[in-house]
């Protein structure tokens, strides 16, 4: 299984961590009716929760994600409140010279100008630095394009909202991208439930089975 999938230019999205699968969610809704488990009947579980949108099951499977990303897309991907977050500090750390730059497609000829003024913009960062400016202040300077990094610990169902939302043609291409990376891990490690969640409960439309 894939343990990190780049993404964008310098970004990427790297599984550290999950706890339960498949089984955990089945367990999870077996114990209403004490019922028995077979790999028909689980299938077919999993099958009538998401049909019926019975998703409180699919909260026992957890992911923790570390994922680097400009700062726009963070911002856009920390509106996704039923979760947990631990970002990198600007004010403890002093950043790198690590910026997105959308391609020509995106941007046409007026991504070297992007480019310029990233770099300008870093350049007075640099200098604010050097002149005895605290970093929380200096950072005020860096434009949105910039890369962070951070931890997402998120249970499958408020993942698969996530996906609903992002992993969508109306989102902005860049968060999309990383909805995708998401979607592979998901699909990787949690088949069953990724499978029937694209089947019938997905609304967005550029995922498939």
């Amino acid at each position: 299984m894939q343990k990190k999938i780049d993404v964008l230019d310098k970004g990427f999205v790297e599984l550290i961590d999950i706890f339960g699968s498949d089984k955990a969610a089945i367990r999870a809704a077996r114990i209403s009716y004490m019922s028995e488990s077979s790999p028909e009947g689980d299938k077919n579980l999993i099958k009538i929760l998401m049909m019926n949108g019975h998703e409180s099951p699919f909260e026992h499977i957890v992911f923790t994600f570390y994922v680097k990303a400009p700062i726009f897309v963070a911002r856009q991907w920390f509106r996704h409140r039923i979760g947990s977050f631990s970002e990198r500090s600007g004010r403890f750390t002093e950043f790198e010279e690590e910026f997105y730059l959308p391609d020509k497609v995106r941007a046409g000829e007026s991504v070297e100008i992007m480019r310029s003024a990233m770099h300008d913009a870093f350049e007075t960062y640099k200098i604010l630095l050097r002149s005895g400016v605290k970093r929380e202040v200096a950072r005020m300077v860096l434009p949105m394009s910039l890369y962070t990094q951070w931890y997402w610990t998120v249970n499958a169902r408020s993942l698969m909202n996530f996906l609903n939302l992002r992993a969508d043609k109306h989102a902005q291409y860049e968060i999309r991208k990383y909805a995708m990376a998401i979607a592979k891990f998901f699909n990787e490690n949690c088949p069953l439930t990724y499978e029937s969640f694209i089947r019938y409960a997905y609304k967005g439309n550029v995922l498939e089975v």
